[in-house]
């Protein structure tokens, strides 16, 4: 017997130290409060991930990360340009939702950012450039630069991001007006309205939403690069609008806030007021929400350890937010580490939270003293090596099965369009276009002309558009639908066929689509209708008057028409008996200013901007630590022996004394908060050092100011210029009492 059972129990155990592991981080979400109706799980944890930013899904469902643990790791942001960042693949090999294995896809780079899954490969973001690699058995293969000045180095917070791809087939940016698309292999990119700060999203319809730190919700009320067709005209009633004006957050608990010192920033029971750091909105597409979800926005507050839930109201000519509550919120925590960053319609229709479980999210060139000194207490900077990825279901949702999309046919994708879950309907449509399923024409022309579905309509109309293969007859047929989203998307598309040949029948179309009188319509009419005027006046300029006589105080339509005149502009000035008819109305008003810019050479400046420039603030934090923390601390809490403490100091707060000391230089004794420093040191001016510019001054002042003051300044360079030319007595350093002369 004896001899029998080892043998056995050797086996057992070579059997059993062969099966694959599985290890899934535990996290408690007891102290998370989410809607009712709705549970929060746990897709991933650490140590599987490490400061997670930003996140998509591949062709199989699984989450890609895009993280960056050298960011914030410590109050200096010291590892910031370390190669510490990577991109993971998450896998969940034992099938049980959540992730239990992250391989690695890429490493050792610095701060990614953002990530896409487009044209069966990768397109992501590493400061200053824009990458697209294809994926070969999960590694990177074949990497092409697309673009060398994407994003400047710097901080994160004020670096373009997002990688949107919207129905339209561009993929949008925030903090960019840039957009980019890939055609028979060539990246292309062009100008587009600048928008947002962090994260990005689109609806439906293919609107762009947006936000920055202190304002919830921005978004266009149009479609993108619909309002930009008059490079001397740049739109401002209908792009990057304000959608609400309720930033109003409910945190469960008193939280960290960088300005929390600031009047009204914090209430009585020191809970956040308003938010002072959104970002990451999602217009909800996943169609696995009751319906009253559709199309809301969810916002992150990571600052308040939340996430708002926002309706929209689509009037024809604009967007109308409101919060869903007052009092409450979708979901939130009192986990002081709960981070919420990004948001992701997932590919099962449930919502993905990216949380970048980090104490300190702002970037140190914005730190202000009060957090500073409230985190020494808090210790939620040592909250660094924490990362998670979580969802939000419907209660008892059935999963559901996510189709392989690299194993589907034509037929099958085509079959998606019309998916509850915009998700796969957007992936439907681009696998369609990047294979080149051409085969599948018919069925994509009968889905545009005959489905009862109008999501799946303008889904189809672009998966044309993507091959190239609309015209202007197949075009005038889908403006009979009774749908008025896809007519106007017709019409937008119809603005590449402006010819003569096309003359006759753009105008027959044309007075079918205003006689139907419908406002969204009037929009996308108004946006083509120049280019066709330009070819003849006789038969469009009857329809641009009725157009105006019924929308005359529209400011939408009036900003579409002014975009569409570029090359009429001067025609239709010319018309005495047109512009008579409408003087002094807001569109008369908007093309005379369009005409004076394009006489000057006044040009949108998304037209004249090559590239986004890192913040002052940044550039001076970055000055600070090169020229002056070896002497002032690096939190300017002074060295004994070499400098006096910035911090509080009233050389800091007046900004004129303080560039006046950074360009002449300073001696002692010096005061500060009635301390008397005698260092037997002077400290040297920057003047007689010809590589640090006027904005270089200024950008430390910046800095200076907003780090070690509870009052963040700015001076211009044209003052820092004329103080350049006030000198002390012995025409060297100043002493402190010449400072104090020269307040006076």
């Amino acid at each position: 017997m004896r001899i029998t059972f080892i043998p056995l129990f050797i086996f057992t155990c070579l059997l059993f130290s062969c099966q694959e592991s599985f290890t899934e981080t535990e996290v408690s979400l007891e102290s998370y409060k989410v809607e009712d109706g709705f549970e929060l799980e746990v897709v991933a944890a650490e140590p599987l991930l490490k400061a997670p930013v930003a996140i998509d899904f591949d062709y199989k469902g699984r989450v890609w990360v895009a993280q960056m643990p050298g960011y914030m790791s410590d109050m200096q942001g010291s590892e910031e340009d370390d190669p510490t960042g990577s991109i993971l693949i998450l896998e969940d090999l034992d099938a049980d939702g959540v992730a239990d294995h992250s391989k690695v896809f890429m490493d050792s780079i610095v701060m990614p950012r953002a990530l896409s899954h487009v044209y069966g490969g990768l397109l992501y973001a590493i400061p200053p450039n824009l990458w697209f690699v294809e994926i070969e058995n999960d590694l990177p293969v074949n990497r092409v630069l697309v673009d060398s000045i994407y994003a400047v180095e710097g901080n994160p917070e004020h670096q373009p991001n997002a990688l949107e791809l919207n129905i339209d087939n561009w993929i949008y940016n925030a903090k960019s007006n840039f957009r980019y698309r890939r055609d028979n292999g060539v990246w292309l990119k062009e100008p587009t309205t600048f928008r947002g700060q962090w994260g990005m999203t689109h609806d439906n319809f293919g609107r762009l939403y947006y936000n920055d730190n202190s304002r919830v919700l921005l978004g266009d009320y149009v479609l993108p690069n619909t309002l930009i067709g008059n490079k001397y005209f740049t739109p401002k009633a209908s792009v990057d609008k304000l959608l609400t004006t309720d930033q109003r957050v409910y945190p469960l608990h008193a939280t960290s806030v960088n300005r929390g010192y600031a009047k009204g920033v914090l209430n009585a029971d020191s809970l956040l007021v308003d938010a002072t750091a959104a970002c990451g909105p999602l217009v909800y597409r996943g169609g696995a929400f009751t319906e009253e979800y559709d199309q809301n926005v969810f916002i992150c507050i990571p600052e308040g350890n939340l996430i708002k839930r926002a309706l929209l109201t689509f009037t024809g000519d604009s967007i109308i937010a409101k919060h869903a509550w007052q009092g409450k919120e979708f979901l939130a925590s009192t986990d002081e580490g709960f981070r919420p960053v990004s948001l992701k319609n997932g590919p099962d229709g449930s919502m993905y939270i990216v949380d970048m479980h980090r104490g300190m999210i702002g970037h140190h060139a914005y730190l202000s003293p009060y957090l500073k000194e409230k985190t020494k207490i808090t210790r939620i900077d040592t909250i660094i090596d924490f990362g998670r990825i979580l969802k939000v279901k419907r209660k008892n949702e059935v999963a559901t099965i996510i189709p392989d999309f690299d194993a589907l046919g034509a037929t099958e994708l085509v079959s998606l369009l019309s998916n509850t879950n915009g998700w796969i309907r957007d992936r439907a449509q681009h696998y369609l276009i990047f294979k080149r399923l051409t085969k599948a024409t018919d069925e994509i022309k009968d889905v545009v002309l005959n489905s009862e579905n109008k999501l799946s309509q303008i889904h189809a109309l672009y998966v044309l558009e993507g091959w190239d293969a609309l015209s202007f007859d197949f075009l005038t047929e889908v403006m009979k639908s009774e749908h008025s989203e896809v007519v106007a998307h017709a019409l937008v598309l119809s603005k590449r066929f402006v010819s003569k040949e096309n003359i006759e029948k753009a105008a027959k179309v044309f007075n079918t689509v205003i006689d139907r009188n419908n406002l969204e319509l009037d929009i996308y009419l108004a946006n083509g209708l120049g280019q066709w005027l330009a070819l003849n006046e006789v038969k469009f300029t009857p329809i641009l008057e009725k157009m105006l006589e019924r929308r005359l105080n529209n400011s939408t339509v009036t900003e579409s028409l002014i975009s569409s005149l570029s090359n009429a502009d001067s025609l239709i000035s010319q018309n005495s008996v047109f512009m008579d008819k409408f003087k002094h109305t807001e569109f008369v008003n908007k093309l005379a200013r369009s005409l004076s810019d394009k006489k000057n050479e006044k040009k949108n400046s998304i037209f004249t901007r090559k590239s986004i420039n890192e913040d002052n603030r940044t550039s001076g934090a970055k000055m600070f630590y090169q020229i002056c923390a070896s002497c002032h601390g690096a939190n300017g809490q002074g060295i004994d022996g070499l400098a006096p403490p910035l911090m509080g100091s009233e050389h800091v707060k007046n900004t004129e004394r303080l560039a006046l000391i950074i360009l002449h230089g300073l001696e002692g004794p010096v005061h500060v908060n009635g301390v008397e420093y005698n260092i037997n040191l002077a400290m040297p001016g920057l003047i007689r050092n010809e590589t640090i510019t006027n904005k270089d001054i200024a950008d430390i002042i910046s800095y200076v100011t907003n780090a070690f003051s509870d009052v963040p300044k700015t001076l211009s360079k044209e003052r820092i210029n004329e103080l350049r030319s006030i000198k002390s007595s012995t025409g060297m350093e100043f002493t402190e009492k010449e400072l104090q002369a020269l307040d006076k």
